[in-house]
């Protein structure tokens, strides 16, 4: 299953790093990555493949949002279909 995982905060080092680390630690194959800087502000959209995680989905989520809030970011992740129907018009 393909997902969207989203990173805003302040920006700082090893944002990317940290993230990616940790999805290449369970599982988790980056696709494609977007990420820019905003003023202050670090804002990055992967697209991620969590067919092979070793996390069920929810722990997966609760995961990347626990290591957010160690980093002072908010990081979130969606199933791409769900996604997709909240953005289609």
């Amino acid at each position: 299953m393909r997902a969207i995982v989203t990173v805003i905060g302040k920006d700082q080092v090893g944002i990317i790093a940290n993230v990616s680390t940790l999805l290449a630690g369970i599982g988790v194959n980056v696709l494609d990555i977007s990420q820019t800087v905003l003023q202050e502000f670090f804002t990055m959209v992967m697209l991620v493949d969590t067919k092979e995680c070793s996390l069920p989905f929810s722990e997966l989520s609760q995961s990347l949002k626990s290591r957010g809030e160690e980093q002072g970011l908010s990081i979130r992740i969606q199933r791409e279909d769900i996604f997709d129907a909240m953005h289609r018009i």
